[in-house]
């Protein structure tokens, strides 16, 4: 059963990465692919589980990773609908007016800097969200789209790696002890800029020229129904809904999707206050209840398939047998982050962390030990290698419609430099 598990799931995948060839929608190959990974646990439950006298235990693992799953997916809705509430209100041309290089080097650093700050002040995937829409407001061309897209990737889960509060396994790190707050920033934080540095480097001798700027004839008519002043108004509201997720989740330890959940409902509240006495038509097209029919739910359908999947292979065990198989063929904690770095650009770094934190115990390694901290860069950053081996790159990849064979071929090779250059460096501060 072990073996036809992990061949549901790589002929899933290769669905998923030849999506445009084969002309199926990654989202109904990603959940096809969960749901068959689950029944091939039930099938073999007596097999996998020998030792489990529970007899409703998959139902009891489904619905554990079910709720952690749904944190994500909610998290996800409410990013996309308060930026597409913005994007509405024509909040992102004011920033993108401020913008005035079309000069493709100097754009590209000046995006890869912004998203690098954003994401670890928010979080990776927020931040790519964010990016992906102001992308389609700066650029005409869907081959510079695509390229920036990936740069924001690279950018994003660099940016998030060395923050306690910018990426999913950083913070399960620091929750769980592995990691504090300020070691992780003061020993990651150099891998992180050189991770970013080396791929901006490298373009700056090869992208040359101008990029050709979008006309904005193709917008929503937000310009004639959205004032400045409302712009400018739930711009900034919306941003800053976004950067009080973290303070919410320090002052009262809800869930993060509780956090956007609430600065979605102060916004609701406010576009309906302030368009109140606006014609119908034009108070329907600004509202919370029109902009999230635009939300990208194929998109979210697709990361729910994928989460699903992974998380079958972690109740069957496969991943921990990954992780014993590394220990036990390497035993060099480089070898074994890297490898597990350019793993989660496969499966969900977020499993893998946790595979990893119960099976190297504190006593093993102690708190702010080596092995977390290029853990936190490795499963950080890894996953940029592949355009769905993380949050970041599955949301662009919805937004800007990335094809997957597209980035390996234009992208990739950009990301394992930059991931190798940042474990360097770390070696290098560590000897």
């Amino acid at each position: 059963m072990y073996t036809l598990l992990a061949i549901a799931f790589i002929i899933g995948y290769i669905f998923i990465a030849f999506e445009h060839p084969l002309k199926i929608d990654k989202a109904a190959s990603a959940i096809l692919t969960g749901v068959m990974c689950w029944v091939i646990l039930v099938i073999g439950q007596e097999t996998i589980f020998p030792t489990t006298p529970e007899a409703h235990f998959i139902d009891e693992s489904i619905l554990h990773h079910v709720g952690e799953i749904s944190q994500i997916l909610f998290f996800l809705l409410g990013a996309m609908t308060i930026v597409e509430l913005i994007d509405t209100h024509g909040g992102f041309e004011i920033i993108t007016s401020k913008i005035k290089t079309t000069n493709r080097v100097k754009l590209l650093w000046i995006i890869g800097c912004v998203t690098f700050v954003l994401s670890s002040v928010l979080d990776n995937l927020t931040t790519t969200i964010v990016m992906a829409t102001l992308l389609k407001k700066l650029m005409k061309d869907k081959e510079d789209i695509w390229f920036f897209g990936g740069i924001v990737v690279i950018a994003a889960n660099a940016g998030g790696a060395w923050s306690p509060i910018g990426d999913v396994t950083t913070i399960m790190l620091w929750i769980g002890g592995q990691v504090t707050a300020v070691n992780i920033i003061k020993e990651v934080l150099l891998p992180s800029i050189i991770c970013l540095a080396v791929p901006l480097v490298v373009l700056s001798f090869i992208k040359k020229g101008v990029i050709a700027k979008t006309t904005h004839l193709d917008h929503d008519n937000h310009k004639q129904i959205a004032s400045s002043f409302e712009a400018s108004l739930i711009l900034w509201l919306g941003v800053t809904g976004l950067l009080f997720v973290p303070v919410f989740k320090t002052l009262t330890h809800l869930p993060p999707f509780m956090g956007i959940l609430l600065s979605l409902g102060v916004l609701w509240i406010v576009t309906e206050i302030i368009h109140k006495n606006k014609p119908l038509e034009h108070r329907q097209n600004l509202s919370v209840a029109h902009v999230i029919r635009k939300v990208d739910t194929p998109s979210v359908l697709f990361f729910l398939g994928i989460l699903l999947a992974v998380a079958s292979l972690q109740t069957g065990g496969l991943l921990t047998e990954v992780a014993n198989l590394l220990n036990d063929t390497f035993g060099n904690i480089y070898i074994i982050n890297i490898i597990i770095g350019l793993i989660s650009s496969i499966v969900d770094n977020v499993p893998l962390v946790a595979g990893a934190m119960g099976m190297y115990p504190l006593s093993l390694y102690p708190q702010n030990h080596e092995f977390w901290e290029l853990l936190a860069y490795c499963a950080g950053t890894g996953g940029s290698t592949l355009i769905i081996g993380s949050a970041a790159g599955v949301a662009i990849m919805g937004i800007l419609k990335i094809d997957f064979l597209w980035y390996l071929k234009k992208i990739s090779w950009l990301a394992i430099m930059g991931y190798l250059a940042g474990v360097l460096t770390y070696y290098l501060l560590n000897i």
